[in-house]
């Protein structure tokens, strides 16, 4: 029987990497039932035209879209996201505007495919409950979490979590040569092809935090219990160890269509997208080493806001959005990412929003607080 997908966030990389997997499966195992985007109109057309979706959603420039009946804003993407026709959802849109369509989904039963950190950075407590209570799986498409994923068959007899980071750009380069990078450099990431933001999250190692945090609530392991290395070939995706001291790691060539396969095909192995094949005897080694919190304080400061809770990731989250944002816009300089979010995240007051509603208030004053900063002299 054919599954029925909706992708939102389906023009951005994960969405259209999505695609090429449901392609390459065939179209007796899934039906697109909608597709959701930002502004890109030119491409969600494209996958209008080739994919045939029941439901379109897109948050600017509607009119452009060739569709009968677009669909706009976050209501549309709440929309799509809490159809009961769908079988899973592929959550890859970027930011704080995965969170509602992902508890909207989650409240009609619908499984989710989650590759945004930020709605269980964010929210994670509130939304591992509420997909217990209605009974649905969340199943990550972030390869590391993927990895951890295949890796475990008890999570009882899990004692640790060992989640690889390749270093990004950064990892040989200077703390001069960090300090006097241009975007260029920074969103040169030597393994992965992302979106920009997550490619500059990821030579801050910021990603590496969220992804620490992603996990916490994922599979429910005490932050002491999961640990950060170093690994620039990218070939182990992340690893576990058993209390017995064994230790499992799933590997691989760095291409995201393997996670995302997995997730949208779970619990089946099916043959799909096969880029070439990974080969023991063509790696020459496997590096590892513990990450430098000297040079990326952007980690350090994830893994303390995962510990303290409450506010603290979501203040940290939303003051790191805005911060990379503004380096895009050639604003501030790579240095000033961590400067921006230290200071916010040491501003704003701890407290332990009790829903939905209070966090995105929070996350608002938050952005408002960080806009404010960088509008300010000796910032920008």
């Amino acid at each position: 029987m054919r599954k029925r997908i909706s992708i939102i966030g389906s023009t951005g990389s994960i969405g259209t990497q999505a695609l090429e997997v449901i392609e390459a499966l065939g179209a007796d195992k899934f039906e697109i039932y909608g597709l959701a985007a930002g502004s890109n109109t030119g491409l969600l057309n494209e996958q209008i035209k080739k994919f045939s979706p029941k439901k379109v959603c897109i948050t600017k420039n509607s009119d452009d879209v060739n569709f009968n009946k677009v669909l706009t804003g976050e209501e549309g993407l709440i929309d799509i996201a809490s159809d009961k026709e769908n079988d899973i959802v592929l959550m890859a849109i970027s930011g704080r505007y995965g969170l509602k369509p992902t508890l909207a989904a989650i409240h009609n039963g619908i499984d989710i495919a989650l590759a945004n950190k930020e709605t269980l950075v964010m929210a994670g407590d509130i939304v591992m409950r509420e997909a217990k209570k209605y009974n649905v799986n969340i199943l990550p498409v972030d390869s590391e979490h993927s990895a951890i994923h295949q890796c475990i068959k008890k999570l009882s007899d899990v004692s640790k979590l060992i989640i690889t980071a390749s270093g990004g750009p950064f990892l040989n380069k200077s703390s001069f040569e960090m300090e006097h990078s241009d975007i260029k450099q920074v969103l040169h990431h030597p393994r992965w092809k992302m979106g920009k933001k997550i490619t500059v999250d990821s030579a801050t190692l910021m990603n590496k935090g969220l992804e620490v945090i992603e996990a916490h609530h994922l599979f429910g392991v005490d932050y002491d219990n999961i640990e950060v290395v170093i690994h620039p070939q990218s070939v182990v995706h992340s690893a576990i160890e058993y209390k017995d001291g064994s230790i499992i790691a799933q590997l691989g060539l760095p291409s995201m269509h393997i996670p995302i396969q997995y997730a949208i095909t779970y619990p089946e192995r099916l043959y799909g997208i096969k880029s070439n094949s990974f080969s023991f005897s063509e790696i020459a080694r496997l590096d590892f080493s513990k990450p430098d919190f000297d040079k990326f304080p952007c980690l350090k400061l994830a893994l303390e806001a995962g510990r303290k809770g409450g506010s603290s990731p979501i203040v940290m989250n939303a003051a790191n959005e805005e911060a990379v944002y503004a380096f895009l816009d050639g604003k501030i300089s790579y240095n000033n990412i961590y400067d921006i979010v230290y200071k916010i995240y040491n501003e704003i007051s701890d407290c332990t929003p009790d829903n939905i509603d209070e966090i995105f208030e929070l996350d608002k004053e938050v952005r408002l607080k960080t806009k404010e900063l960088l509008s300010g002299a000796g910032i920008v």
